[in-house]
């Protein structure tokens, strides 16, 4: 059975300054992946109302995040 996500913008008022070449939700739909063209991977709180909150940024990719995928258990 699939579920729909409404579509949420994962900044605020004004574009972040990286360019985002990849988005993954995960399956508990609390937490937005998001990979950059600059090589970050930021992870995103995604609360119950919609609401985004920046929890991490990993950084140490040379190359642009292109792909995310999850492991599964």
């Amino acid at each position: 059975m699939k579920t729909s996500v409404p579509a949420v913008a994962v900044w605020g008022r004004a574009a972040p300054s990286h360019s985002i070449t990849a988005v993954m939700i995960t399956d508990d739909q609390q937490t937005i992946v998001t990979g950059s063209q600059e090589g970050q991977i930021c992870l995103w709180d995604l609360s119950s109302d919609l609401q985004i909150s920046s929890k991490e940024i990993l950084f140490g990719h040379t190359a642009s995040v292109t792909c995310l995928a999850k492991a599964r258990e």
